[in-house]
């Protein structure tokens, strides 16, 4: 069978991103279903990798974020580890993205995320590569840890801190509390990951697991602020068609839609 431009395009590209462990994944559904195989080429690789507007490593960024959160595919986030790693992020920077996702879907995703990022590398190992260590975190343990949250928060957004104290203080004080001493500044001050990529992992995330739009909405609007384009999020929009399916993909798209337009409005 003569093959489409389009499946040319999404091999070459496969071959690219994730190489051995793609290919292994579309030879292995050649006996039960290699029309599976020749949608995942011709649509994940050809239609959608091949896109501008998102470069590679932060597809995988992207990727490795939402398939943590999910907690529902450590194959598949197995093979995008890899992906990352050759797609230019070090070891650092890939347990961080994996670090971060503590915060949005909890700590046994987080160290289900860790385990599969060990095996990947021994794998590799054993193949004799050797992938870039990467930077280590400063150490801000002896900081005051709700001072620098604020200040953390803030550089998303500066009325944030107010409208979360609006919201809890009366309620939940120790809600916005933990937030801003662990979600902010245990992780977020983090400096071995920046923060554009924090932000993609985060809006990648919070966008495949659908339940959290409100918090979407802010890391959208927080995305934009500290750099990202319209593009850029519309890219991980339509990727996520491919790891959490259109549903999920329409939703974020709508958020991100809601934000542009208020945002056009002031």
């Amino acid at each position: 069978m003569e093959q489409s431009d389009r499946y040319k395009q999404g091999w070459e590209k496969l071959k690219e991103i994730d190489g051995e462990a793609g290919e292994k994944v579309i030879n292995g559904l050649k006996d039960i279903s290699p029309d599976l195989g020749k949608f995942i080429i011709e649509y994940s690789f050809g239609d959608i990798y091949t896109r501008d507007g998102l470069d590679l490593k932060s597809k995988e960024i992207a990727v490795v974020a939402a398939l943590t959160a999910m907690g529902t595919a450590q194959p598949q986030l197995k093979v995008h580890i890899n992906g990352a790693l050759n797609t230019g992020s070090s070891i650092s920077e890939v347990k961080e993205v994996i670090l971060q996702m503590a915060v949005y879907s909890g700590f046994p995703s987080c160290i289900n995320g860790m385990n599969a990022l060990k095996e990947v590398l021994k794998e590799r190992q054993e193949h004799g590569i050797n992938d870039n260590i990467g930077k280590t975190a400063t150490d801000t343990s002896q900081a005051d840890r709700l001072k620098l949250g604020e200040q953390e928060l803030s550089k998303l957004d500066s009325l944030q801190e107010d409208r979360l104290r609006n919201a809890y203080d009366e309620f939940s004080p120790e809600l916005v509390k933990l937030m801003l001493e662990f979600g902010y500044a245990d992780i977020f001050s983090r400096d071995n990951l920046d923060v554009k990529h924090r932000q993609i992992a985060t809006i990648a995330a919070l966008t495949a697991l659908g339940n959290a739009q409100p918090q979407l909405k802010f890391h959208i609007s927080a995305g934009l602020n500290i750099g990202l384009t319209v593009e850029n999020i519309r890219e991980i929009m339509l990727l996520m068609t491919v790891y959490a399916g259109f549903p999920s993909a329409i939703n974020g798209t709508n958020i991100l839609k809601e934000v542009v337009n208020e945002r056009t409005k002031k």
